[in-house]
């Protein structure tokens, strides 16, 4: 255990593969969807499904994918992330910062292991998901309590909240936003929260008898939708636009990357066709769930939501670009930190 007396900072991200080649997409994959956390299925059943279909069908589509937004510093949630990491740093001159993927490298364990030899003896952990969710935040969570013994007691390690209502994040988001909405003058506000199968909702509410059963369950944060998605999703996107100024008619929220029906809707991918062919021709597209630009922002909706929407009679669709590691959003951060 460490003994020193420094104060350790670990960065949770969800991670990325090393290239964006078929081998180590496969490779990510068969870690990301071996996470019960993420396939809640029988065991059996989830690696049959794993192995004998999606790792030999999806690998080859999602490198191509991965292809169109990497670029010349290599995957955008990697160095967006690890900038981020570093201007903390720099904000916090007497703290040790250090960033972990909870799929693929660096891992959360190795960051565990670094603080430790650092000499910190306390640890502030901040998962870098606004919205609290199974699939993301929690699967974080449980792979960091596996990593902890030998290095930090739990009485040492902080955890940070779910920030999808704090202050700071809501008005990051909106500066970037804003000049977006001043060059596009856009018809409609939308924002794309990525999508969760509705059974993960249900879930996390502990009476059974709130969320997704009443048609007002995500109005009002109450005790049974504390750890609700999709409650703190629309808490969100509604902080947005009161923050941007948008008149109710002007805005919207969806869900993004559904699998099958029975995920979280309204659904992105009809959503946005559906508002061309209403007459709104420029369309701006906020991700408020994603704080570093990745696949699901620069490709599933600046290309292909952007080719969808153009097919069904609109003629501009802009996404807004996630918070990366803008100065706003890295005082938010250091915000965040220092109230451990």
């Amino acid at each position: 255990m460490a003994t020193g007396s420094k104060t350790g900072v670990l960065l949770i991200q969800l991670g990325t593969p090393d290239a964006p080649r078929t081998a180590e997409v496969r490779r990510y994959l068969a870690e990301f969807l071996a996470d019960p956390y993420v396939l809640d299925i029988n065991p059996v059943g989830r690696w049959l499904l794993l192995h004998l279909i999606i790792l030999r069908t999806r690998p080859a589509k999602s490198a191509e994918a991965y292809a169109k937004i990497w670029d010349e510093r290599g995957s955008p949630l990697r160095y967006h992330s690890e900038d981020l990491r570093a201007a903390v740093a720099a904000s916090l001159e007497d703290h040790v910062v250090e960033l972990g993927m909870r799929y693929g490298s660096p891992s959360i364990a190795s960051k565990v292991e670094a603080l430790a030899k650092a000499g910190c003896d306390r640890l502030v952990v901040l998962p870098l998901y606004p919205q609290y969710a199974l699939s993301s935040t929690e699967t974080a969570l449980d792979d960091l309590r596996q990593a902890l013994p030998g290095h930090f007691e739990p009485a040492q390690v902080e955890l940070v909240d779910p920030f999808y209502d704090h202050p700071g994040y809501i008005e990051a988001f909106a500066a970037v936003g804003r000049p977006v909405l001043d060059a596009l003058e856009p018809d409609h506000v939308l924002f794309s929260f990525h999508g969760l199968p509705n059974r993960h909702v249900r879930r996390c509410d502990p009476t059974g008898a709130h969320c997704l059963v009443k048609d007002d369950c995500c109005d009002v944060a109450i005790e049974a939708n504390r750890r609700c998605y999709r409650m703190q999703s629309v808490h969100t996107a509604r902080a947005l636009a009161t923050r941007l100024g948008l008149a109710d008619e002007r805005w919207s929220y969806a869900f993004q990357s559904r699998l099958t029906q029975d995920w979280l809707t309204p659904f992105t991918d009809e959503v946005l066709p559906e508002l061309a062919k209403a007459g709104h021709k420029r369309v701006a597209v906020f991700c408020p769930a994603f704080v570093a630009d990745c696949l699901e922002t620069l490709e599933e909706i600046g290309i292909r939501a952007d080719e969808d929407f153009r097919a069904a009679g609109g003629e501009a669709l802009r996404l807004v670009p996630s918070l990366n590691a803008t100065q706003p959003w890295v005082d938010t951060v250091v915000d965040l930190v220092a109230r451990r």
